[in-house]
């Protein structure tokens, strides 16, 4: 084949696309279509909980405008990640909706779903056998941590996305995967180089974030022999040499070395050349298999149960020792806590102030605040829901009438914008499994179950 054009709908199914740029894309005869769903950028409480990250109502908006997209051009529909952790909960969830969506607007298509929510079990029996390792700035992986995890899942490669078109799927719903991966898979399964099938790729994850003005848009890539050509399908973004350069280096260690299942794509030798004022075509990457092939597991473990709540103040006088205010309100929390029964150590409170140091905490390198205002978000994190509100309680108390020197105002310290103040935020998630582990075949942990779905 001498090319093969891909379409992207958006960074996240969910987020929302224009439908006039759909149709715009649509119009250029795609060879397939799609869109990453999942990330761990949200942070661990998506796998542990099993919830999806966005609502229902905008996945199934999205998802129904691709699907009928799709099927009527008769190319296949492919995601990965689904449900942002891609576990199997959010698998099974979106999975759901696209059957709802066929049966609505009577569509019938063979269904892939690719589970990638790995047996603890297996896992244990790869540990054991030295094929696990862990990745920079992570423990060593024990049994332990692997029992504690919620679920542990597996970041699938093009390899299970191929066999599945290779088996005839029309639709294909993945669990955790390489963002990449399933573009790499379309385009090398149509004997694309990999080089610019895996680039390719890393542009479609995110949509138009490639394009200028940045926004949740579509975008279309075509894959050439020697290089990829990428170009937003709305007309108010344009691509250019800095604004796909600039997206090329996300979400990675290196700026230009990235490690994906199989292999490093190497961008190093890049080159960025405008093809005219949307467009902009990339040549240069290299593709570099590995020796031994390896995919990332994730696994998040229960933490404890959380409650927070929000303050401000505006005084100079606090504001101007604030910092031994808050010692002040932790030391009295302390105290108050321990005579109901609960504790220091069976809880963690933690300010972070907005307005001094809560986005970068000890690593800001501003250590005098500016700030006229100050923001505090108190968090207490328990073993239970109940501890975790008692000690939130005593601490919005404490923190809104603790004392502090040359203090000229005797009623409250804190202004609260809601109320109640407090919200009881349920289980707290860790990240506990961020590990490789080496396999002799890529498609060994990822099961592939097929169904025909009929909207008649």
């Amino acid at each position: 084949m001498g090319s093969y054009r891909l379409l992207s709908t958006s960074g996240l199914l969910g987020y929302g696309f224009p439908e006039e740029s759909l149709a715009a894309g649509m119009a250029r005869a795609p060879h397939m279509i799609g869109v990453d769903a999942g990330s761990t950028d949200p942070g661990p409480h998506y796998l542990g909980s099993g919830k999806g990250l966005n609502s229902r109502m905008a996945v199934k908006r999205d998802l129904r405008l691709m699907l009928a997209a799709a099927r009527s051009a008769d190319i296949p529909l492919v995601i990965g990640s689904c449900g942002c952790a891609g576990g199997e909960p959010h698998l099974q969830e979106v999975a759901d909706v696209v059957r709802e969506i066929a049966r609505e607007d009577s569509h019938s298509f063979k269904l892939a779903l690719i589970h990638a929510e790995q047996d603890k079990n297996w896992v244990k029996q790869r540990l054991r056998e030295g094929q696990v390792r862990a990745l920079r700035n992570v423990p060593e992986l024990d049994d332990a941590t692997i029992d504690r995890a919620e679920r542990i899942v597996g970041m699938m490669g093009p390899e299970p996305f191929v066999q599945a078109l290779d088996e005839g799927a029309q639709v294909i719903l993945a669990g955790r995967s390489s963002d990449p991966a399933p573009w790499a898979a379309c385009a090398t399964r149509a004997q694309m180089p990999a080089a610019p099938s895996w680039y390719a790729g890393k542009m479609l994850e995110c949509g138009a974030t490639a394009a200028w003005p940045k926004g949740h848009d579509c975008l279309h890539v075509e894959v050439v022999e020697d290089g990829i050509i990428v170009e937003p399908t709305n007309r108010d973004r344009r691509c250019t040499p800095m604004s796909v350069a600039n997206h090329a280096l996300h979400e990675n260690s290196s700026p230009v070395i990235h490690q994906e299942p199989g292999g490093v794509l190497d961008t190093t030798n890049c080159q960025f050349e405008a093809i005219n004022d949307f467009a902009v075509k990339v040549s240069g990457m290299v593709w570099k298999p590995d020796d031994v092939y390896t995919v990332k597991l994730e696994g998040a473990e229960f933490v404890g149960y959380r409650a927070i709540t929000f303050c401000g103040t505006r005084d100079p006088g606090l504001i101007s020792q604030f910092d031994s205010f808050l010692e002040s309100v932790r030391e009295n929390v302390a105290y108050k806590a321990e005579s109901f029964g609960v504790p220091a150590d069976s809880y963690t409170l933690t300010f972070r102030v907005y307005g001094k140091n809560a986005v970068m905490s000890s690593r800001e390198p501003v250590l005098s605040t500016q700030s006229h205002e100050l923001g505090i978000l108190v968090e207490v994190v328990a073993l239970d829901q109940e501890t975790a509100n008692a000690v939130l309680a005593i601490s919005r108390t404490n923190i809104l009438h603790v004392d502090f020197p040359n203090r000229m105002c005797k009623e409250g310290n804190m202004a609260f914008p809601f109320s109640p103040s407090d919200v009881a935020c349920g289980p707290v998630y860790r990240f506990s499994v961020f590990h490789v582990v080496e396999l002799e075949n890529p498609l060994s942990p990822f099961n592939i179950e097929y169904q025909n779905v009929s909207g008649i």
